[in-house]
């Protein structure tokens, strides 16, 4: 029997998503110490290898890795240049590419996820990833915005660092709503709300797959002995 294509494969490689959620903490730690351009420019290469072991592990298709590829190329362009050019303003068009690249990871995830037919370890790692990298990728979009917009992103608040804005956009997607960083006004607010629906969406989606595939091992199918009225055996 012809071998099925890797991305048809039902299960991921072997402690793949465990991988997935580690790299993606090692860009959160880089993330929050990323305070020159050139901290930023390692950042934005430790992502475009996040990404393309995010890519390999959920088996995305072609047309989305050669996007991925499109992506990397520019992004790299552009650390380059903030990195030999100091005056730069490539530095906001920096993180929009990194915000691309993690909303572009989660996709291929999710469907890989949603082929699998019950729910194990790696289906729960690979939710898990999926979520952050959506927290990231529009942690990442606050930063752009701060960078390009001509007032400040939190009105008297200032810019955020780019540590702040991941504190915010975690907090805007799980919803918690602290209020001490609020958005001046669009497109950062619209933003804000777009966020908000996607992570309610996204826990509503995992928490629906996960109930509706998880069978612990006491549970069993009813059968005939377990029937009304049938005599044991």
């Amino acid at each position: 029997m012809k071998p099925r294509p890797h991305f048809l494969r039902s299960r991921p490689p072997r402690g793949g998503y465990g991988v997935v959620l580690v790299m993606i903490v090692v860009t959160y730690v880089l993330a929050l110490s990323a305070e020159s351009r050139t901290m930023v420019a390692l950042l934005l290469f430790v992502q475009t290898f996040t990404v393309w072991h995010v890519l390999r592990v959920a088996g995305a298709r072609p047309g989305v890795r050669f996007i991925a590829s499109v992506v990397f190329l520019l992004a790299l362009v552009a650390a380059g240049f903030n990195v030999l050019a100091q005056e730069s303003p490539l530095i906001g068009w920096t993180f929009s590419a990194a915000s691309a690249l993690y909303l572009l990871a989660p996709i291929p995830i999710v469907r890989h996820l949603g082929r699998l037919k019950g729910v194990d370890r790696q289906t729960l790692l690979g939710a898990l990833a999926a979520y952050l990298l959506i927290g990231m990728s529009f942690g990442f979009a606050y930063q752009c915005l701060a960078a390009l917009q001509p007032g400040p992103l939190f009105g008297d608040n200032g810019d955020p660092t780019l540590a702040d804005s991941l504190f915010f956009s975690f907090v805007t997607m799980t919803t918690t709503g602290y209020g001490d960083l609020v958005p001046a006004g669009n497109p950062a607010q619209s933003i804000a709300v777009l966020e908000a629906l996607t992570g309610s969406l996204f826990l509503v989606t995992a928490v629906a797959k996960v109930v509706d595939a998880w069978r612990p091992r006491a549970w069993h199918s009813p059968t005939v002995d377990d029937a009304p009225g049938a005599e044991p055996r």
